[in-house]
């Protein structure tokens, strides 16, 4: 019996009536859309300016394309077959999370400094909207046919043209759709912020904390999975390396976030308290009495 595997698109273009589009750079597209979108909704909620955060996104999505594309060029590109042209040709792939996130994180900082905004505040709106983003942006690299898992025989395999296999691989013709995991497990956390932050009274900067610890939980076992050429460290994937310690860290500050306001506002309490208590001597001591 033939299994019913994913099949792969021929090329990775998209034609809309008689524009043929790269489906990558129109996936990348259309996830910043999204994520603009939900960023500058949930802004307007907290009640602030939608100018305000109007003002700054232009800036923080050209720093993510930037650092996505830096990253890539050092951790995973191929000068030998890319070249200097290549760098620039981001409709064929190689735009890398961590640089984007890195990079697009630096910049609400600065911006937020020089416009004085709230940027734990910021970056807790745009979270969310950033790991939807990384949800519709996967299927770029369906489209593509690149950064696949091992070879597989389940139902859900995917078809990978001979062309696109790596060394080593080219006898096998199905392999994990790490992009299908890795798109269902973004899906899983945009959903998963929204509810912890509606059903739970998180601290500032606390959403983005957990968007870092939930996605590179996930991204750890995809990129155990994944077979594409990638910088090594001692045989071990250097962005499975760095997922760990991501995972670790995003644990860590969610908790270190939430102590530490629970502290401020302990300390806030008691110093309401201390006055309180010395506005009501004073006052006992200025009355006269009868």
């Amino acid at each position: 019996m033939t299994l019913a595997f994913i099949p792969s698109p021929k090329d990775g273009i998209v034609h809309i009536g008689p524009v043929p589009l790269h489906a990558y750079g129109l996936m990348l597209a259309i996830g910043v859309l999204a994520a603009v979108k939900v960023a500058e909704t949930r802004w307007v909620r907290t009640g602030r300016d939608a100018k305000d955060f109007n003002a700054i996104v232009i800036p923080v999505v050209i720093a993510g394309v930037v650092g996505a594309r830096i990253y890539h060029l050092f951790t995973g590109y191929n000068w030998s077959a890319g070249g200097i042209v290549g760098t620039v040709e981001i409709w064929k792939g190689g735009l890398s999370i961590w640089g984007a996130v890195g990079a697009g994180a630096i910049a609400v900082v600065v911006l937020a400094r020089r416009r004085h905004l709230d940027a734990l505040l910021l970056m807790d709106v745009i979270a969310p909207g950033v790991v939807l983003a990384q949800a519709v942006g996967r299927w770029g690299n369906y489209f593509n046919q690149e950064l696949f898992g091992r070879p597989t025989r389940l139902p859900w395999g995917l078809e990978i043209d001979l062309a696109h296999r790596p060394p080593g691989f080219t006898q096998y013709a199905t392999f994990h759709p790490t992009f299908l995991y890795e798109s269902l497990w973004c899906l899983i956390v945009f959903g998963t912020l929204l509810y912890v932050e509606r059903s739970f009274r998180l601290k500032q900067g606390q959403v983005f904390a957990l968007y870092i610890a939930m996605y590179t939980f996930g991204r750890t076992w995809f990129e155990s999975l994944r077979i594409d050429n990638a910088t090594r460290i001692f045989g071990v994937r250097f962005n499975l390396l760095l997922s760990i310690v991501l995972c670790i860290f995003g644990v860590v500050w969610f908790i270190w976030l939430g102590r530490r306001a629970d502290a401020v506002d302990s300390e806030l309490s008691a110093r309401a308290h201390s006055g309180d208590a010395s506005e009501h001597v004073s006052a006992r001591a200025e009355d006269p009495g009868p």
